[in-house]
Formats: structure tokens, C-alpha cells, sequence
């Protein structure tokens, strides 16, 4: 059955990403990491501002955890705040502020745009269960439940670690594959019998360390030479085209 899924045979379990993969909400989140950092650099920047853009948000921000997030992009513009603590105000100038300011932004736009899933990512969820595999959603958000809840999909998942999970257990985020590898474990699979299904670079170098059987990486943004040189196995547009492909082999 998993070569109808266009899966190797010894694939037992899916991991997925949330955003860009089950859901839309990649441009939302990059929407709100721009409102976030243009102010902030305009600010110390002054003339010489450049602005977040794409290629900031693929290569410092997606994937990440929220405060790894604001860490890594702004050291790519060698500015370093001070960590602050998690419940930092969103107006204050630390690593926490920062990333808090974000999540609030965040939540705005999703309750006015709404959230929309992937048609082709759902039914590949659902062919996947059909075919007996087990199931996971792996992200680093703290809003994974809610926006499963809101497309009604949450029953979809047999575990679930997101950012609330990983924080709780103390996991470090992606590029690492410790939240791939502790949604492996709670499934009772082996790392080598499962598939991660990804859309963001760092979760490239998440599957590709965390040694996980099969490595997808899907394709949202144009970028599928750099989703192949981080470690995908291989890359589609959506998870329906595994499907296609799996009925033509």
C-alpha cells in the first residue's frame, strides 16, 4: 500500500509540518515576522534599512521555533537582544518581546483571513491512514491545536508535537530532529520506518540528521533545488503528486 502513497515499502508512520504543509498559513506567518522586523530595523537602521524579506524568512525563520527564530535573523543583521523572558510584553525590545510581538500579529491575521488547509495534503492524510501508517503533526508552533482544530483536523493525528510539546519536554527545535524523532517514539516507530514530510529548509536538516527513512520535501515557494540540497529525498508540489506518482509506478 505505501507504494501507492509513493513511499517506500518499509515506511510504517508520516510526520508532518504544520505550516506549508497541512495548512496555508506559511505566507501568514511570514506576513507577521515582516510586520514585526521592518519596524524594529527601520528603527536601527535608519538609511541603510533593508527590509525582511523571502529569502530572510526561508533561511533564518521558517521551520524554527519562534525565539530561535528572532535569534538566528537577527544575528544574520548582527544585532543581539537579551533574552528577556517568555512572557516579555510584544513592545519590548528582547529576544521574547520580539517573538511575542510576532505571535500577536500572527493571531490577528489568521482571525481575519481564516485559515485554509491543503485539499491534496488532507487526502493524502487520510489515504495514509486508509493504508494503515500512523500518523504524527510535527511543528514548532505553539498554535498547532487550534489552527487543526480549525480546519477539522486534529482527529487526522495520532500525536502531536508542537511548540507547547517540545517546550514541556525541553526539545530543542529544528534544523534539529529531536521533535521528529520524539513524534517517532510516541507512534513506537523506528526513525528509519518513517517519513517526514516537510516544506521548510530547517525541516530538511531535520529529517535528513534525524536519519528518517524517506524525506519529503514540498515545494511551495519555488525553491525545490534548495529543499533537495538540505536533504530531501524527493520534492513535489503537493502530496497529491505522490499519489499520481504512486499509481503510475
Amino acid at each position: 500500500m505505501t507504494e501507492q502513497l509513493g513511499l517506500p515499502q518499509e515506511i510504517q508512520a508520516c510526520l508532518f509540518d504544520l505550516d506549508g504543509v497541512i495548512t496555508r498559513t506559511a505566507v501568514v506567518h511570514a506576513a507577521a515576522w515582516k510586520r514585526t522586523f521592518d519596524p524594529f530595523l527601520r528603527a536601527r537602521e535608519g538609511a541603510g534599512f533593508r527590509p525582511f524579506d523571502g529569502t530572510d524568512y526561508d533561511e533564518y525563520v521558517d521551520g524554527r521555533p519562534r525565539a530561535d527564530g528572532v535569534r538566528t535573523f537577527l544575528a544574520s543583521r548582527s544585532v543581539h537582544l537579551p533574552e528577556g523572558a517568555p512572557d516579555d510584553p510584544p513592545d519590548r525590545e528582547t529576544v521574547h518581546g520580539l517573538g511575542n510581538r510576532k505571535n500577536a500579529l500572527l493571531l490577528e491575521l489568521i482571525r481575519t483571513q481564516g485559515v485554509e488547509a491543503y485539499d491534496g495534503t488532507i487526502r493524502y492524510v487520510e489515504a495514509a491512514r486508509t493504508a494503515g501508517l500512523r500518523t504524527a503533526v510535527v511543528s514548532s508552533s505553539a498554535n498547532c491545536r487550534d489552527v487543526l482544530r480549525s480546519i477539522g483536523a486534529e482527529h487526522l493525528f495520532e500525536v502531536r508535537i508542537d511548540g507547547i510539546v517540545a517546550a514541556e519536554r525541553r526539545l530543542p527545535g529544528k534544523p534539529r530532529p529531536d521533535t521528529f524523532l520524539a513524534a517517532a517514539h510516541d507512534l513506537d516507530i523506528r526513525p528509519k520506518a518513517a517519513a517526514v514530510f516537510e516544506d521548510a529548509l530547517a525541516g530538511m536538516d531535520a529529517g535528513h540528521s534525524g536519519h528518517f527513512g524517506y524525506v519529503v520535501g514540498v515545494n511551495r515557494t519555488g525553491q525545490a533545488a534548495a529543499l533537495r540540497a538540505h536533504g530531501a529525498d524527493i520534492v513535489v508540489d503537493d502530496l497529491a503528486d505522490l499519489m499520481t506518482a504512486g499509481e503510475r509506478a
